[in-house]
């Protein structure tokens, strides 16, 4: 079956179409596995982008979901070839898979410039591969759809729902209060990830899936199909059978990642009470694409816009539950109705956003709150500015306290997380519930990688008084699934010598998230005065990956991409090595 595009010849055909030594040479090799010629004689080539391995749990089921893209790829027409690329797990890896986003990146990019497709089909999952492939996808500049692994099914402790990540936090704090034995949590960790896929609270897989589909670059559906639910298999089919469309149509993520489409998603990310890591990875994918994106968009753009889903962290329920209520489509189509959406944005099955949700239905107005009664009001995403972050800072306050969304509170500060961590359950650390606690050196240079550890575990002596949240500030950043009154992003971050750098035990500082400001009540000359007494750290690495990203990293304001990675180059057919 022959699917040659009328207006110009496949990229593939570069390798498979000539007739001579190195035609010889590309196709023989591949004839090992019994393919026949005719794969080679005009059918588009579609790599499948593969973030499988047992090293990362959340995308352990990723072979099934590919051979299920294959088999759509070959409905087709098309001529599937799968391929690996890092797979990166917030779950086993250390110091942060955020350290590797940007690598895994460039990891996707180049595999697919350098090898003879015409499309990529990206199988994405636990949280730092979404942005990772669709960061490199963009850069390359193929056509290219996303397919996200779904999340798991619901935890459940003796009779109670519980959600990964956010009870893991609750829980793990009611151990060391001594609510709960180790026993018991033992038997809540059994009960909480009892199938395969990602988290299934609203954190940043799920966030990210969200995402995908909010772009346009995955199909409708796509954020939440429960991993172990019949339909994830069907949707990762079709996205096969469509790429091999898109080809043909010469559908690129440059066509469909525009302005509009990044604003439709982060009105998306604030209707949902999605994770602030979202924040970074959009600003990074826009910088691929070349769409200019800033912090002040997020706070414009989420302004104006309810939290319509009630889910872990912010609320009730999980992503099982939101399917069943209607997903992302019914998100979608409230926005859409109160004018929020751009409604003609494309996306990759070829139809506008609002073609693909207009008659979206809501099953369950608990889990999708309609926007004239909404779950939360006004909850999105929202940054602020202040002498103690000039390039801005993020909070979440869907996840956080109302009673703390406008305090002054005197500083406890913990130069590394080291120090937090030796400090947090002495009981003479001086702190009270009134106290702001702040954490540096664990920004994009300061970990190395930005670490999820912005939501500081509470001082013991505080969680025994019944205290459950206190406000937290860092240039870190913090899971998805986790909640509380967190500041976050705050750049420039200490290491390089932001403000942040120069706090000190005792100071004041204002959170004014009505007014969108963070100060520290320190005067100007005796910041500068600090300034003059200020070392930078050592440097975390001196050789390798990390030299380099310690070297060319941005700060969070700018998506922490690599400064030489911001762009996009497309897939030229590289130099002939014959």
């Amino acid at each position: 079956m022959s699917n040659d595009k009328s207006d110009k010849q496949l990229r593939s055909q570069a390798w498979f179409g000539r007739q001579d030594k190195m035609g010889f040479y590309y196709r023989s090799f591949l004839k090992n596995s019994g393919t026949p010629q005719d794969r080679f004689e005009g059918r588009p080539v579609i790599g499948i982008c593969n973030t499988w391995s047992e090293l990362t749990p959340c995308n352990a089921h990723f072979r099934v979901i590919a051979e299920h893209v294959r088999q759509g790829v070959l409905d087709a027409g098309g001529y599937p070839l799968e391929f690996p690329v890092s797979s990166l797990g917030e779950v086993t890896m250390r110091p942060t898979a955020m350290l590797f986003r940007n690598l895994a990146s460039m990891d996707v990019e180049e595999a697919i410039r350098a090898h003879p497709l015409d499309g990529v089909v990206l199988l994405m999952g636990c949280d730092k591969t979404t942005p990772a492939l669709l960061m490199g996808a963009a850069s390359a500049d193929l056509p290219a759809i996303g397919v996200s692994g779904g999340p798991q099914l619901r935890g459940v402790y003796r009779g109670q729902i519980i959600g990964s990540g956010t009870n893991i936090i609750s829980m793990s704090e009611q151990l060391r209060a001594g609510e709960i034995t180790l026993k018991e949590f033992h038997e809540a960790e059994a009960g909480m990830n009892r199938s395969a896929g990602s988290c299934m609270t609203m954190g940043t897989a799920s966030t990210m899936a969200s995402m995908v589909e909010a772009l346009g670059i995955g199909l409708p559906e796509n954020a939440a199909i429960p991993a172990a639910d019949a339909r994830r298999n069907l949707l990762a089919r079709m996205a096969g059978r469509r790429i091999v469309e898109m080809v043909n149509e010469d559908l690129k993520p440059s066509d469909i990642l525009t302005r509009q489409a990044f604003e439709n998603a982060i009105r998306t990310l604030a209707a949902i009470g999605g994770s602030t890591n979202a924040v970074v990875h959009l600003l990074a994918i826009a910088g691929r694409v070349g769409v200019e994106l800033s912090l002040e968009d997020f706070d414009r753009l989420c302004r104006d816009v309810h939290c319509l889903v009630d889910l872990m962290p912010s609320g009730r329920f999980l992503m099982e539950d939101f399917y069943y209520a209607g997903g992302l489509p019914a998100v979608l189509r409230a926005l859409g109705e109160r004018g929020l959406l751009h409604k003609d944005a494309r996306t990759v099955n070829g139809k506008t956003l609002w073609n693909n949700v207009a008659e979206a239905p809501n099953y369950n107005a608990e889990v999708i709150t309609p926007f004239e009664t909404p779950f939360k009001t006004e909850a999105g995403i929202a940054i602020l500015n202040g002498n103690l972050a000039p390039n801005g800072a993020v909070i979440k306050p869907s996840a956080a306290s109302p009673e703390l969304m406008n305090h002054t509170g005197r500083a406890v500060v913990f130069e590394s997380v080291e120090e937090m961590h030796d400090a947090v359950d002495d009981d003479n650390l001086d702190i009270d519930a009134s106290c702001i606690m702040v954490l540096k050196n664990c920004g994009p240079k300061g970990y190395p990688g930005m670490a999820e550890v912005g939501n500081m575990p509470l001082p013991a002596k505080v969680l025994r008084q019944g205290v459950r949240d206190m406000i937290r500030i860092s240039d870190a950043r913090m899971s998805g699934t986790a909640y509380g009154t967190v500041v976050l992003h705050v750049a420039p971050e200490a290491t390089v010598g932001g403000p942040l750098a120069l706090v000190k035990n005792g100071d004041m500082i204002t959170l004014d998230v009505p007014g969108r400001r963070l100060h520290l009540h320190v005067s100007d000359e005796e910041l500068a005065a600090r300034r003059a007494a200020w070392t930078p750290p050592k440097p975390h690495a001196d050789r390798g990956y990390q030299k380099l990203y310690i070297d060319h990293v941005l700060q969070a304001d700018r998506g922490v991409d690599f400064d030489f990675l911001v762009g996009r180059t497309g897939s030229p057919v590289p130099r002939d090595n014959h």
